[in-house]
């Protein structure tokens, strides 16, 4: 039986990979300080446990592999268990660098993009396992319609979320270009993770490299988005997707009355028509993004795709409802950047306009605490009533212009929302006690 040991395991990446692993054989250990729900619970159901304090004393005596997760407290310098494993000499890979070895003979599909991969990489997934085809996965959030987020399957297809963040602490190359792509489907190229790519330029590059590793023959799936569009211009068989006319695979008469649903044409001919559970257009985007890789390349037909799609439940913490029996719903939604927490509260006011909404925000990556984006505040909370903001996260906060939450709160209440700073659960809960009405919306926005 072969090793592994993961140091920070209970990262939403590492976990799935360590499942995988677990699947083929291997005895998985592993350790992380910073262990929360879903991905805590979630290790804990599939039986893998693990030291919840870094100590060189976790590395078994005999072990094949360490792996070790992208994060600032994870270097030789700072971690000793990072260090012993460097010392002992023991060989050391990044997940990326695992699944490059897990892929082996399968067709891969690679989902990127700034925004929506995770719900796309999901549904792609959930059709192919609906359709009985037992794919292989890797998708780099919990699924709502899969027991597990990582999979090795006995199908010809292998699923990957494509993360353009930096493989490892030493390799700066973005993650998906470990994942040998034959079909990309790109959602977005808007700039995101400042503190590693400051610039958009410096943004699209890896993207760039990702649409160089496709051969003639390999399909590009590319959203209406304009710099997502920009970047696949080039490519000898791109396919697009979007609203408006013109595009090869496009989205209409979409309705949010009851639901979700929309027709799919594909050059002016219909294809199918779409009914949903999740909220937004932005989620009609995604759904037309699986329906284009998939009914394209006829991996699923229409009426295949259609059932599927009616009983796929997304993935969780994207507006996942955590209340029952309640006149006052509470939805959980990501919000890492603007766009994702902009979309969220759209979606929100197409079904719930007559609502208020209470917003528990917390200012966590970085996009969010620097100065130089203080303008996304300006209109991200408009249809919020009132905004009780977290204090930011201090990781990193030395690398760039850092914003204090009082300046968070004062741009807030700038822009025409009440917002007020909170600093503990408690003194939260009573807040939201004084401010919470029945019909209102709780909408816990953080990443």
């Amino acid at each position: 039986m072969k090793r592994a040991h993961f140091i920070g395991i209970a990262g939403k990446g590492m976990s799935a990979v360590a499942l995988m692993l677990k699947q083929k054989g291997w005895q998985v250990t592993g350790s992380d300080s910073g262990a929360y729900p879903p991905v805590s619970t979630y290790l804990e159901k599939q039986d893998i446990s693990f030291n919840t304090e870094y100590k060189k004393e976790n590395i078994p005596d005999e072990v094949d592999v360490v792996v070790i997760g992208k994060n600032a407290k994870l270097t030789k310098e700072t971690n000793e268990e990072v260090y012993a494993a460097y010392e002992r000499n023991i060989p050391i890979k990044s997940f990326p660098e695992i699944l490059e070895e897990l892929i082996e003979d399968k067709e891969t599909i690679v989902v990127a993009g700034s925004y929506g991969k995770s719900t796309v990489t999901s549904l792609i997934t959930w059709c192919l396992v609906h359709t009985g085809k037992n794919p292989s996965y890797f998708i780099g959030e919990i699924s709502r319609d899969l027991d597990i987020h990582g999979h090795i399957g006995t199908g010809d297809y292998f699923v990957l979320e494509g993360d353009e963040y930096p493989s490892s602490n030493w390799d700066n190359s973005s993650k998906f270009l470990h994942y040998k792509p034959q079909n990309v489907v790109l959602t977005s190229a808007v700039h995101d993770h400042i503190n590693i790519f400051p610039t958009h330029e410096s943004y699209l590059e890896p993207f760039k490299k990702l649409i160089n590793l496709l051969s003639d023959t390999g399909t590009l799936v590319c959203s209406s988005e304009p710099h997502a569009r920009d970047l696949c211009a080039g490519h000898a068989n791109t396919i697009y997707y979007g609203f408006e006319d013109g595009y090869e695979w496009r989205a209409d008469n979409i309705s949010f009355v009851s639901g979700t649903t929309f027709d799919i044409f594909y050059k002016d001919k219909f294809v199918t028509s779409i009914e949903t559970e999740l909220f937004g257009i932005h989620n009609v985007q995604n759904i037309l993004a699986g329906a284009t890789l998939l009914l394209s390349k006829e991996i699923v037909t229409p009426e295949e795709f259609r059932d599927a799609a009616k009983l796929f439940k997304g993935v969780k913490r994207r507006l996942e409802l955590l209340t029952e029996n309640s006149s006052v719903l509470v939805y959980e939604g990501f919000g890492s950047s603007y766009e994702k927490a902009k979309t969220a509260y759209e979606a929100l006011d197409q079904y719930f306009s007559n609502n208020r909404i209470i917003t528990i925000f917390e200012p966590h990556t970085f996009s969010w605490r620097n100065k130089e984006y203080i303008h996304h505040y300006d209109d991200v909370f408009k249809t919020s009533s009132e905004v009780l903001v977290y204090e930011p996260a201090s990781q990193g906060k030395d690398t760039h212009e850092q914003l204090t939450q009082g300046e968070i709160v004062e741009r807030i209440n700038q822009s025409g929302t009440k917002a007020q700073p909170i600093h503990d659960i408690d003194e939260t809960l009573k807040l939201i006690k004084e401010i919470v009405r029945p019909d209102d919306i709780i909408v816990l926005m953080t990443s």
